[in-house]
């Protein structure tokens, strides 16, 4: 996974606010029934929570999550993305960590225009 660091224009972070990571999380109808246990919520959870807590610049963050269990990740009209998206337009996502990729996005033309344009210029980390 990488990282970077939302900045305030000075370079520097506003002291005292509170920076918000979203844990995404996503299962499928076609993956549950194709499941290895390594894909469940709960084990996305486990895997992403046990991340956070090895590394200390995001153990202080704000720990949100956005779940759509039972949808496929073939297009992005899902109620937790939804969410998610909308949060970044208001600026309240400083970071978002999923999973694996295919978490965000099973279209990766879709997934590459978040990684690589829409992200970076919001100051979002993924």
């Amino acid at each position: 996974m990488y990282f970077s660091i939302r900045e305030e224009p000075n370079g520097m972070k506003e002291a005292g606010t509170m920076t918000n990571l979203v844990m995404y999380l996503r299962l499928s109808l076609e993956d549950d029934v194709n499941a290895d246990e390594s894909n469940s919520i709960t084990n996305q959870r486990r895997i992403i929570r046990d991340y956070i807590s090895t590394h200390e610049d995001l153990r202080s963050m704000n720990v949100l999550e956005k779940c759509d269990d039972g949808y496929s990740g073939t297009n992005m009209n899902r109620p937790g993305m939804q969410e998610l998206l909308a949060m970044v337009k208001e600026q309240r996502v400083d970071c978002i960590i999923v999973k694996d990729m295919s978490r965000f996005a099973r279209d990766y033309i879709e997934l590459g225009d978040y990684l690589n344009q829409i992200f970076p210029f919001m100051g979002v980390r993924f």
